[in-house]
């Protein structure tokens, strides 16, 4: 599994790929041509280039990387295409964007045989990740979910409650032990994503199912006294409040942590850069909120929208079919670590090799966390995280209070510019 390697390497790629992390790239013109405007991913190219060779000169797709950062993506496309910009054919969209995008009209709705393709062996998370208001506006390209890494060495056998967790690496400080709990404690998305996950296990909800109302129920008041535990606790470093996804891989590859809350790609860095480390280090679902209750881990990945005003939809319902297909799917699996939304690509045994966790990750797959889509993801992110961080001074009932009115300021907004 070789996920994230050489992310740096990702913006020399193929005379084809334009790059720019910070303006907009000129769109190619002709009459097969379809562009493409995706996120960096060191070997998207290759599949670019079979898709290009399978369609028999029916299209030619032309890969135009986004910024590396999820905000700078989305602000790049916005902004396009709210002026209505005819450039953009297939669009890279993040799993929380799809309900702002189809509110606003941007994307094109999958109907028909198109429709019954995109959805044919698709795990369930994903594909609600990519359907607003019962109709599917993108189809799932990849998807992701966190596990809990633990190191088997100092715990035999992983916790299966977030209490037991922090109950256990308070007993390993005791003993002098490494302890500390990785995780994301940034005020940030992954903030938000540790806190939905919190929620749901325990049955409860941040926002109305119709996407609309803003609920803050009696289970994200408990999700709220979970985060507040742990950062009260004593078992996270320091820097935990300002740890993104790196900075937690980081800290658990130094030796000091017992547990890591985080995506899959920590996995084949620890075999690269500490791999006897890595002989010690275990997976296993996140904990849940109540014994004999699985947790509900939040997915992520990634959707391939077709943009309202291309001008050539139809070939870029085709290439878009090419580019997440099972064959593409699994090669992105296994050369830039992004796991498959396809069930059977699971099974490969190519997927297989690379991917030891992968029944772990299917399990959750199959019983997962997704965030309400709504219009406002990118208002309701930034209200929730605001709010959760530090976790620390999270009080439960006035923090639930405030998050209330916050989120459904943020529910009502009318603006959808960044």
């Amino acid at each position: 599994m070789r996920v994230r390697r050489n992310r740096a390497a990702a913006v020399l790629g193929a005379s084809l790929v334009c790059a720019s992390a910070l303006t907009a790239c000129a769109p190619a013109s002709g009459a097969n041509t379809v562009n493409l405007y995706s996120a960096p991913e060191e070997n998207l190219q290759q599949n670019v280039d079979r898709c290009n060779a399978e369609s028999g000169g029916r299209y030619q797709i032309v890969y135009h990387k986004l910024p590396r950062d999820a905000d700078g993506q989305r602000e790049q496309m916005v902004r396009r295409l709210a002026a209505g910009d005819t450039g953009m054919d297939i669009l890279y969209l993040d799993v929380s964007w799809t309900g702002e995008f189809a509110e606003a009209e941007w994307i094109r709705e999958w109907t028909g045989q198109n429709k019954a393709e995109a959805e044919r062996d698709t795990l369930r998370g994903p594909l609600e990740t990519a359907t607003w208001e019962g109709k599917l506006y993108a189809a799932p390209k990849n998807t992701n979910v966190q596990l809990l890494w633990y190191r088997k060495d100092l715990v035999p056998e992983p916790p299966k409650t977030w209490g037991e967790m922090i109950s256990t690496a308070q007993r390993l400080e005791q003993e002098g032990k490494p302890h500390w709990i990785s995780l994301t404690g940034a005020q940030y998305e992954g903030l938000y994503v540790h806190f939905n996950t919190l929620v749901q296990s325990a049955g409860g909800h941040i926002i109305s199912d119709d996407g609309k109302r803003a609920v803050i129920d009696e289970g994200a008041v408990q999700a709220l006294q979970a985060l507040r535990d742990l950062g009260t606790a004593g078992v996270t470093s320091a820097s935990m409040n300002n740890a993104k996804e790196d900075d937690a891989r980081q800290e658990f590859e130094s030796g000091q942590a017992a547990f890591q809350l985080n995506w899959p790609f920590v996995y084949p860095s620890m075999q690269e850069k500490k791999p006897e480390l890595a002989r010690n280090v275990g997976w296993a679902r996140l904990p849940g909120l109540q014994p004999g209750v699985p947790s509900k881990s939040t997915i992520g990945g990634a959707n391939y929208a077709v943009s309202s005003f291309s001008t050539k939809p139809d070939l870029a319902f085709e290439a878009t079919k090419c580019l997440r297909n099972p064959e593409s799917q699994k090669f992105s699996a296994i050369n830039d670590g992004v796991p498959p939304a396809l069930e059977s690509v699971y099974s490969d045994p190519e997927v297989a090799a690379e991917y030891p966790m992968r029944d772990t990750i299917l399990e959750a797959l199959k019983d997962p966390g997704v965030r309400t889509v709504t219009p406002a993801s990118q208002n309701v992110s930034t209200a929730l995280s605001n709010l959760l961080a530090p976790i620390a001074e999270i009080d439960p009932q006035s923090t639930a209070e405030r998050m209330r009115t916050e989120v459904q300021n943020a529910l009502d907004s009318k603006g959808v510019m960044p």
